[in-house]
């Protein structure tokens, strides 16, 4: 499954294999930060995961931004989130899927095959009326 719907995720936000992740990321710039927003709302149940750290190794001013992390530290980020073999991770962001499009890349890379990004994010699901945690 490449995109999932929000009604698609409302029908299964509580199945348990379903991981869902958010992966909203925003340069520093902005003076916002993807967890500072997770915690004033998120998807019920979504955990939150960090581009800097989990997705990506330190920039050592020689690789450009988010180089990739080692499968050590991607690996581990994934088994914090509750992904297992199983799992069906649904991946989403607010910019379009831009950064929850690295995390479904990264695990399909890796061999995972049940992960989607939520078409249109968590912009859709609020859109439906669906109250964030």
């Amino acid at each position: 499954m490449g995109l999932v719907s929000v009604g698609w995720l409302r029908e299964h936000l509580n199945d348990a294999d379903v991981v869902v992740c958010d992966v909203r990321w925003y340069l520093p710039t902005t003076g916002k930060s993807g967890s500072a927003e997770y915690d004033a709302g998120h998807i019920p149940g979504s955990v939150f995961i960090d581009v800097d750290r989990d997705l990506a190794s330190p920039d050592d001013g020689s690789s450009g931004r988010h180089p990739l992390p080692t499968l050590e530290v991607f690996e581990s980020a994934m088994r914090r989130a509750g992904v297992g073999p199983s799992s069906h991770v649904v991946a989403y962001d607010d910019a379009g899927g831009a950064y929850a499009a690295r995390l479904w890349w990264m695990l399909r890379s890796c061999g995972h095959e049940k992960v989607s990004l939520l078409d249109g994010g968590i912009p859709a699901w609020i859109e439906i009326g669906r109250a964030h945690v």
